[in-house]
């Protein structure tokens, strides 16, 4: 009982920190009030309207590479249409030649200008149907691309 009594007086005796510290943040906080002004400066909007113009976003589509786009370089005699340019998109291969003709008639339909040409492959006719021909590589390949949903298997011929 004795050894209670002692600690209760112990206990007692020691005073918590936590007055100094508030007496402290006081202190501080006083010195802080008499260093800055009494009343907060006012800052004046300008009356003037500024005009804002919406930024655009600038969009940029790189240029399509058709160097590594493959084509096919045959030795063809034109059947009908307009003469040949360089690079031509062939649509359809047939080894008769009233089934050329008939996808040429649907082509012409849809506004091409269709061509039918005869190539002698390992001694065989084939009638080549051509949709579209350019002076340029990547033009025909860029209409190739526009064919091949339509066309699946379209190429590009290079006439020798």
């Amino acid at each position: 009982m004795g050894a209670a009594i002692c600690a209760v007086v112990v206990m007692s005796s020691c005073k918590s920190g936590e007055s100094a510290y508030k007496k402290a943040y006081e202190k501080a906080k006083a010195q802080q009030e008499a260093t800055t002004p009494a009343t907060p400066v006012a800052v004046q909007p300008t009356t003037t309207p500024v005009a804002v113009t919406p930024a655009v976003p600038v969009t940029t589509t790189p240029a399509a590479d058709y160097s590594n786009v493959a084509v096919r370089t045959e030795n063809v005699s034109l059947v009908n249409g307009t003469p040949l340019k360089a690079y031509s998109v062939v649509v359809g291969s047939f080894s008769v030649q009233s089934n050329a003709n008939a996808l040429s008639t649907t082509l012409a339909g849809k506004g091409y200008t269709p061509r039918v040409v005869k190539a002698v492959v390992n001694g065989a006719d084939w009638y080549r149907v051509i949709a579209t021909s350019y002076d340029t590589k990547a033009e025909a390949a860029q209409s190739r691309a526009a064919l091949e949903g339509q066309y699946s298997g379209a190429w590009l011929l290079y006439q020798k």
